[in-house]
């Protein structure tokens, strides 16, 4: 991994700065070559106000209350954000024992480890809640995180062809998901 690179748990004061990371990062969903990451139009690639809003509600939320989100930044040397990753709670009842995974590394940072990093610190996290799984979704087009992701353990438990059309294209949806906690249920 790049040397240099710090990565702590993101707090509310982060937010700002995360925010805008994130839209300079949605701005590479497929352009310039980069695979598409996100199921947004290029001209929609920006993080939303209503997702700003999911975020800073769910930073704040009690971890196993509805909407509750944790996330991890990794911060380069000149401070700015290097990659983030986040596990926040699913929204179906009863999922209660399951995580979901987004993540994100920012371009001059990738094919160089970050993303296992990140990936391992959502997981040592996850186990020390006592979570089960962590779930995520992926667009099926996207090869390097499906890689990178079944290197990190995950399984691919699903695929929708033709989930989203956008810009004129049909996109499939990639369901992936790794058992940390061996539940003994069946």
């Amino acid at each position: 991994m790049t040397g240099g690179v710090t990565i702590r748990a993101m707090a509310r004061d982060d937010l700002p700065v995360f925010f805008m990371y994130l839209n300079d990062h949605l701005q590479d969903n497929g352009s310039g070559g980069n695979a598409r990451f996100m199921p947004l139009a290029r001209s929609e690639s920006a993080f939303a106000p209503e997702k700003q809003a999911a975020f800073r509600s769910g930073i704040d939320t009690p971890v196993g209350q509805p909407g509750w989100r944790r996330g991890w930044i990794a911060l380069a040397d000149d401070g700015s954000i290097a990659g983030h990753i986040d596990l926040r709670a699913r929204p179906e009842k009863g999922c209660a024992h399951r995580v979901l995974l987004g993540m994100g590394v920012r371009r001059d940072f990738r094919r160089q480890g970050l993303g296992a990093a990140l990936q391992r610190v959502a997981r040592a996290w996850a186990v020390g809640q006592q979570f089960d799984w962590i779930d995520l979704e992926v667009l099926s087009v996207n090869d390097a995180a499906r890689q990178l992701y079944a290197r990190a353990g995950f399984i691919q438990t699903g695929q929708i062809d033709d989930m989203f059309r956008i810009d004129g294209e049909s996109f499939g949806y990639t369901f992936m998901s790794m058992q940390i906690k061996n539940t003994g249920a069946s």
